[in-house]
């Protein structure tokens, strides 16, 4: 298993993670860009937003939930940012899908 955040999931790379239940997982991010900064993967591998299929309708729906939810749990009661990138030209650092919450700053657009 050569994807990082699958072994995160397993339990073989330490994260400070801080929510998960059955098909996510949060922790914060390494690189935060924002004093809230955190990340919400689901536990089964899928490589890209590109992958996902009808079937993965509800698991979609829960990161989308679980994200805002979060934020709002780590004081973001003012405004957040979510952040899902795809493929290269997208911005896709690690191939397993996952959602960037940022907040608790002025975020600008366009961000980058």
């Amino acid at each position: 298993m050569d994807c990082l955040f699958c072994r995160i999931v397993a339990g073989e790379i330490p994260a400070r993670t801080f929510y998960e239940d059955d098909r996510v997982l949060a922790f914060h991010d390494t690189g935060p860009q924002a004093p809230v900064h955190f990340l919400v993967i689901p536990r089964r591998h899928i490589a890209s937003l590109d992958q996902l299929t009808e079937d993965d309708r509800d698991l979609a729906g829960h990161i989308l939930y679980t994200a805002q939810r979060l934020a709002t749990e780590q004081g973001c009661e003012a405004g957040f940012r979510l952040v899902m990138n795809c493929k290269e030209l997208g911005g896709q650092t690690v191939h397993h899908i996952h959602m960037h919450v940022l907040g608790q700053r002025q975020l600008h657009w366009p961000p980058g």
